[in-house]
């Protein structure tokens, strides 16, 4: 599947850009994920999803990074689009595959949460393909969580296993780390993304580990920002301090009256903050 049109913010309007962009499958080991790319500049840009809800969390960010960039997202194995994968695999080789096919071999990492630390294993593994990391709230392999983290979720996971899954939907969403109280806008947007892909939150996933990364921070050496909302959820903080203070010169910075999703509560600021620090630590060559 290939289709080719334009890449506009959700209802079009006066924020629609238009950004020529296509979208299709790549074939991975034992699977395939869906892609969608749009923008024409030089400088290449991978928006890689957390582990809530598939790559159209990024609809409220995506004009402003294919307007500047040449913008990459897609949906993991299991979410969205990309079914999921009965056999094993490794989170980074499906992205290099991804990059190989798209052949975009020099690019900044945006990576949100879980897809942060995917974003760090990538790097580690390819330090060659990537110029710059943006890591929004992420978190780190090696690094533990506390029983507060883990046990935060467990009655949507007793929904999910007695079947009622839009009961377990509409619980997450009320999450008050993953969206900020007070940002209902956002909250209902989630609300409609994670009904809208319910696999997201129902899938089987079988990834492989990679070697620790948190012990290994100090060997990447690209520029590095970091970004929490300060509604997160306290493991979020500690995981993004373990990160700042192994990368050599990265640089946090935390938005007020943001939760874990910050792009569907403050997409503006958002965006801005993350294009301005790109653009201003693009290699010379761009």
């Amino acid at each position: 599947m290939l289709m080719a049109g334009f890449c506009a913010a959700p209802g079009g309007g006066a924020n629609a850009v238009p950004t020529h962009g296509s979208s299709g499958f790549v074939a991975v080991q034992g699977a395939r994920i869906y892609y969608e790319e749009c923008g024409t500049a030089p400088q290449a840009v991978v928006l890689i999803h957390d582990g809530v809800v598939d790559s159209a969390v990024w609809d409220e960010v995506w004009p402003q990074f294919c307007a500047s960039f040449h913008t990459i997202r897609y949906d993991r194995r299991g979410y969205g689009r990309s079914p999921e994968s009965a056999a094993s695999y490794f989170e980074t080789d499906d992205l290099a595959a991804l990059l190989q096919h798209l052949k975009a071999t020099h690019v900044t990492l945006v990576g949100s949460s879980h897809g942060g630390e995917l974003s760090i294993d990538f790097t580690l593994a390819h330090p060659e393909w990537v110029e710059q990391l943006v890591l929004v709230g992420p978190v780190v392999s090696g690094m533990p969580y506390s029983q507060h983290f883990r046990e935060r979720g467990s009655h949507v996971f007793e929904l999910l296993g007695k079947g009622e899954v839009d009961a377990a939907i509409s619980e997450w969403s009320q999450d008050k780390y993953l969206i900020a109280p007070g940002n209902d806008a956002a909250r209902g947007r989630l609300l409609e993304l994670l009904r809208s892909h319910p696999q997201d939150m129902t899938h089987h996933d079988h990834p492989l580990r990679p070697k620790p990364a948190l012990p290994r921070l100090g060997q990447i050496h690209v520029p590095t920002l970091i970004v929490t909302g300060d509604a997160d959820i306290p493991d979020v903080h500690a995981h993004s301090g373990a990160i700042e203070a192994g990368i050599p010169h990265a640089r946090r910075i935390v938005i007020a009256g943001v939760g874990h999703i910050m792009y569907l509560e403050k997409p503006a600021e958002f965006s801005r903050r993350v294009i301005e620090f790109i653009k201003l630590n693009a290699p010379s060559s761009h």
